[in-house]
């Protein structure tokens, strides 16, 4: 039996990409799924796929931005399952640009979602996850955690940023039996670059020629989840074995 078999995981951004993938693999394994997105019919269609395959999940439309909304969606897991054992903090935004073009909102955007709806996740788990003195926060970075190019000035800080809180909560919660994951992905199929600005979209799909399926990452998520509860899987990096960078 597999140690993800009834343990109960909240997914941002489930919707699609990563997330979607992640809650099929998840499913597959006997988890209990609390689905999150702003899109419910995605929500809705992946709830049913799920449940049609024998898994079990509930959806909540939630903005990973508002901490209201995250603080409701532990609520309803917490009343739905009883407990909360795993967040995947994936929701997130690459609306890459050059600075000197001055994409403010674009900024302000990535900023909200890629860090301050990471650490609103963090803060809506952690009391159910002291109290019952275990869990395991995935946090979603990238490579451009570990490596700055142009035009993702922003982005990459966001991620940068990612690494730096889960660091931070590993240590922090270690006594509290509550692991930390980072998970840094290279280039993967998924709507993350949908909001690349125009100039530079031609150039980056040409680049995710080579990436690889977002259940490559799923995979990875749940190699995590499955390890003892005295062993933490920190941190890994997956990439196309292609991508140089």
């Amino acid at each position: 039996m597999s140690n993800i078999q009834g343990k109960v995981v909240i997914i941002t951004g489930a919707s699609s990409g990563i997330g979607e993938a992640t809650a099929k693999e998840l499913a597959s394994k006997g988890a209990k799924l609390v689905l999150a997105a702003r899109r419910e019919e995605r929500l809705k269609n992946l709830q049913e796929e799920i449940q049609n395959n024998g898994g079990e999940a509930i959806y909540k439309v939630t903005d990973v931005t508002s901490h209201e909304q995250m603080e409701e969606l532990a609520e309803v897991a917490v009343k739905e399952f009883g407990k909360i054992d795993v967040l995947v903090n994936n929701a997130g935004l690459m609306p890459n640009s050059f600075l000197y073009m001055k994409k403010i909102d674009d900024w302000n955007r990535m900023i909200d979602v890629n860090i301050k709806g990471v650490l609103y996740g963090i803060a809506a788990v952690l009391p159910f996850m002291r109290e019952q003195k275990s869990g395991h926060i995935i946090n979603l970075s990238s490579v451009a955690g570990h490596f700055v190019g142009a035009a993702s000035a922003v982005y990459a800080g966001t991620k940068f940023a990612v690494r730096a809180i889960s660091e931070g909560l590993r240590k922090e919660e270690a006594a509290n039996n509550i692991r930390s994951t980072i998970i840094s992905p290279g280039m993967v199929k998924s709507e993350l670059t949908e909001s690349i600005d125009p100039n530079f979209k031609p150039m980056i799909d040409k680049m995710y020629e080579d990436a690889i399926e977002a259940d490559s990452i799923a995979r990875a998520i749940a190699f995590a989840i499955e390890q003892p509860s005295d062993v933490a899987i920190n941190e890994m990096i997956i990439r196309p074995t292609s991508q140089e960078r």
